[in-house]
């Protein structure tokens, strides 16, 4: 359970800072635009103030295979607390604000209390509420509209792959009949850096169109990550509490 939580939260946000730049709408033939992918992309619409999410996660490692269970509530765009249960009991807790980024660990007894800068410069890749949120609920981790994308089309998914000069290389697949998001890919091959995270199952809610299994598979220099997330309880617009405190005696992680 070692350090469960900050790979569950934090190991395929591999991803780098998003460049204002136009769409490459200029591509013409019988495929669909640039634009109305990414336009049909978001009429897909989210509408909830609060969700709540419990799933069981899948975990394996090069070392070791964990299954645990994740609580997971959202007050959307200012509030992410994410509790790991095994066997019942909070093993891993972390709380996530747009400004503050906040987790415990059990196993090993410390905690983490910063922010978004401080923990991307500890990672060594850039984070920020926007994209823990869109990652949980089957959303891009980027704003598509500001990027630079070439299109393809094949076996009725429609992909879009970042044609920006840069180090990362990401891809986003999009289901042709309802442009949901498939599959998202980052890549950073000078660092041997790939991630992959897959969703499937969508469920049509009246708030949102959710996934409910979320893939991860993820290669870095130290191994191969898997984590598999199913969601089985999901609920809307319900009064939720976000209790949020360190244990007594745990030792605070000090990035410098």
């Amino acid at each position: 359970m070692k350090r469960f939580l900050a790979i569950v939260l934090l190991v395929f946000l591999v991803s780098c800072k998003s460049k204002s730049v136009v769409v490459d709408a200029t591509k013409s033939d019988t495929r669909m635009s640039v634009n109305k992918i990414i336009g049909n992309y978001y009429n897909n619409k989210i509408d909830f103030s609060t969700l709540y999410i419990k799933s069981n996660v899948q975990y394996a490692d090069d070392k070791q295979t964990q299954n645990v269970t994740a609580e997971i509530k959202i007050k959307k765009d200012q509030q992410i607390l994410v509790s790991v249960r095994f066997l019942g009991i909070t093993m891993a807790k972390a709380s996530i604000t747009p400004t503050s980024v906040s987790y415990y660990e059990k196993m090993g007894g410390r905690y983490f209390e910063g922010d978004f800068s401080t923990l991307s410069q500890w990672l060594g890749t850039d984070l920020d509420f926007d994209k823990i949120q869109n990652m949980l609920l089957g959303r891009a981790i980027d704003n598509l509209e500001k990027g630079q994308y070439t299109e393809s089309f094949a076996d009725q998914v429609y992909r879009l792959d970042d044609s920006s000069v840069s180090n990362f290389k990401k891809a986003f697949y999009f289901d042709a009949n309802t442009f949901l998001l498939n599959k998202q890919e980052i890549s950073q091959t000078a660092k041997g850096r790939m991630i992959q995270v897959a969703y499937s199952d969508n469920t049509l809610y009246k708030e949102i169109t959710l996934p409910s299994k979320v893939s991860i598979n993820a290669i870095q220099e130290k191994g191969k990550t898997q984590i598999n997330f199913d969601y089985n309880t999901i609920t809307f617009n319900e009064e939720l509490s976000f209790p949020y405190s360190v244990p007594n005696g745990y030792k605070r992680i000090i990035i410098k």
